[in-house]
């Protein structure tokens, strides 16, 4: 009997789901058992089958990619703006297309392909026959493109990247040409150096100072750090820039962490007492540079880490002495206490010393004297 029952309520339910199709009636026969169980079927399929449809339509309603009105991406840009754009994709190289966030990778290098194998861009709208280009990231890279800053054809060049990679905050680069003398600075947890050069690289002062207590004060004294520090600021000569050493310390290692507050802290010293006049034109007197660059400028780096740069300083000593042309000029008259005092440091590790030489050469030959590697 409840089988029976089953049956029937089943029969019920796809007599009134096919009996009404396409708003007609139309005549059905009493399915058996079986035919019950395909009539099931069927109706389960056709309801399966009508859903994709919807999600289809759906889909290719909102798809970004739909075609676009015939020069939809010219008529977003003046003449003039196209004019630029299309200076820039016909006549950058990869690398220069790379200084482009949007262009980086593989869309730069589509960007030359393409060039090489059917010639300059005629029309903005062209690009989008390059491949990884759509008509919603064309757009973005022609914006990208007029938006750039640096350049008299709006472009980003990688001599500036490489720049604001090496020194920081971000400078003019003919700032930098004007420089006519530098104050090297390097601080450790023992010591502070500095190293004051000309731009014809001759050694104007070169010294340190041992008297470097603040490691010694477990709770970081804002007084002494700014008595100790100014004291030694009172000792160095003027000069057009103040560059700083800027070390990479990982914040992940807890260890680490009195020695990175104590470099965040004497840097952030160093920034306030020499920036004298930044508070009246905006300028920055005092920047920061990428200790690792200066390695691999003088190729004392052996992978991720630095090695001493003592032989390279006392190479420089000994070539001022006996070179007619030599790469670093020590005066005469202060040649020798320079070597004195380079012997007397010898038997230590005095790594502040020699580095502060060493980043004011490269400060010269990098960011002033255009000898990028």
């Amino acid at each position: 009997m409840e089988e029976d029952r089953t049956y029937r309520f089943s029969l019920e339910m796809v007599v009134r789901s096919l009996f009404l199709e396409g708003g007609r009636w139309r005549c059905f026969l009493a399915p058996s058992r079986s035919s019950l169980s395909q009539a099931l079927h069927n109706s389960c399929c056709r309801k399966k089958s009508t859903t994709p449809k919807k999600i289809i339509s759906d889909v290719t309603f909102c798809d970004e990619s739909a075609k676009e009105p015939e020069n939809a991406v010219d008529k977003r840009f003046s003449s003039e703006q196209q004019a630029s754009i299309l200076h820039v994709l016909n006549t950058a190289s990869t690398e220069e297309l790379e200084a482009f966030r949007l262009l980086r990778g593989r869309r730069s290098i589509n960007i030359i392909k393409h060039r090489q194998n059917f010639g300059p861009f005629q029309n903005l709208e062209s690009l989008m026959n390059v491949p990884l280009f759509q008509y919603k990231s064309t757009v973005q890279v022609c914006n990208s493109i007029l938006c750039s800053k640096t350049g008299g054809d709006k472009r980003k060049l990688p001599e500036n990247r490489f720049l604001r990679k090496l020194l920081k905050p971000d400078i003019q680069r003919e700032r930098l040409k004007a420089a006519n003398s530098i104050v090297s600075v390097v601080f450790g947890t023992r010591r502070i150096a500095w190293a004051h050069l000309d731009r014809k690289l001759t050694v104007l002062d070169w010294q340190q100072s041992d008297r470097w207590r603040l490691m010694k004060e477990t709770t970081y004294s804002s007084s002494v750090y700014l008595e100790e520090i100014s004291s030694i600021i009172s000792k160095m000569p003027k000069a057009d820039f103040y560059v700083l050493e800027k070390r990479a310390l990982s914040i992940q290692n807890s260890s680490l962490f009195p020695i990175l507050l104590h470099f965040q802290i004497v840097e952030a010293m160093l920034y306030a007492l020499l920036n004298k006049t930044f508070a009246q034109d905006g300028q920055h007197q005092v920047l920061s540079m990428n200790r690792n660059a200066v390695g691999k400028h003088f190729e004392l780096m052996i992978g991720d880490f630095r090695t001493s740069g003592k032989e390279l300083v006392k190479q420089f000593l000994s070539d001022s002495v006996l070179k007619a042309d030599p790469r670093v000029f020590f005066p005469s008259d202060k040649i020798v206490h320079y070597r004195q005092m380079f012997l007397s440091s010898e038997p230590r590790r005095v790594e502040e010393l020699y580095d502060s030489l060493l980043q004011a050469v490269a400060f010269y030959e990098l960011a002033v004297f255009d000898s990028e590697p």
